[in-house]
């Protein structure tokens, strides 16, 4: 009879083998390609949607946290725009341009805010109210916002307040103040109560102005109501440091 498995041997199909002799068939290698080409793509379109960043979100930075990353940001970016006015005041005193172009560069740096002024002035103080103030209201009830701090300037604006500061920075045309949750920004820096805003003017007119604002009334009702911090005082000499930010304004109207 010979070897039993030589039919089943003879007339069995041919089939390709690897390395460890295994056979592999053409539907074995096509489903291969097939899961490593999907691999592949999966792959690329993550890269593509993730730019180099993580995907997952429990890793995302807070809002907090790229405030203060920002703030760290524009204080470098202070620094460098002190040391260049420095350079352009040194500069501009080697013009020879007379006393006109004294006058002339003193008064449009105070229109611009960046020439240090110095004087009487009023100086008006905003808080939170107290910790075990819960008079079951919302909490944004017992805080200090944008809305209370811009009340504030616009009635020492109105009071023909020629110099301002808020929390020791000097105000320009182009502040802008915002709120990020229990603090507020100011030209990038965020700031905790109590705000501290000073104007230097006329006494008079400015105390008058804010005693008139609407909004500042609405202000003291809360701290009636809420215990909220509010204190006004006239002080006998402010300074109002010159502004070493960049203006970043590109076009202005005259108005009036």
């Amino acid at each position: 009879m010979g070897n039993p498995f030589t039919r089943f041997t003879r007339h069995a199909p041919r089939a390709s083998t690897r390395a460890g002799g295994a056979p592999r068939s053409v539907r074995g290698r096509l489903v291969t390609v097939a899961v490593c080409t999907l691999a592949g793509f999966m792959i690329t379109v993550s890269a593509i949607n993730a730019r180099g960043t993580d995907l997952r979100s429990d890793r995302a930075d807070s809002v907090r946290e790229l405030v203060a990353t920002q703030a760290e940001r524009n204080e470098e970016l202070r620094l460098t725009a002190d040391e260049m006015r420095a350079q352009v005041d040194e500069l501009t005193t080697r013009i020879q341009g007379g006393p006109n172009l004294s006058d002339a560069l003193h008064e449009a740096g105070m229109d611009a805010s960046t020439v240090a002024v110095s004087g009487p002035g009023v100086r008006v103080s905003l808080n939170d109210a107290p910790l075990d103030v819960k008079p079951g209201v919302d909490d944004d009830a017992l805080i200090v916002h944008q809305q209370d701090i811009q009340a504030v300037v616009n009635a020492m604006w109105s009071g023909g307040a020629e110099a301002m500061t808020i929390q020791g920075q000097r105000v320009v045309a182009t502040t802008g103040i915002k709120c990020v949750g229990n603090s507020v920004v100011l030209h990038g820096v965020p700031y905790a109560p109590p705000y501290v805003i000073e104007a230097i003017g006329d006494q008079d007119r400015m105390e008058r102005a804010i005693e008139e604002s609407e909004q500042v009334e609405i202000y003291q009702q809360y701290v009636s109501a809420y215990a909220l911090g509010y204190s006004f005082e006239r002080v006998d000499t402010l300074d109002a440091p010159a502004f070493s930010g960049a203006i970043g304004l590109r076009q202005a109207e005259r108005t009036g």
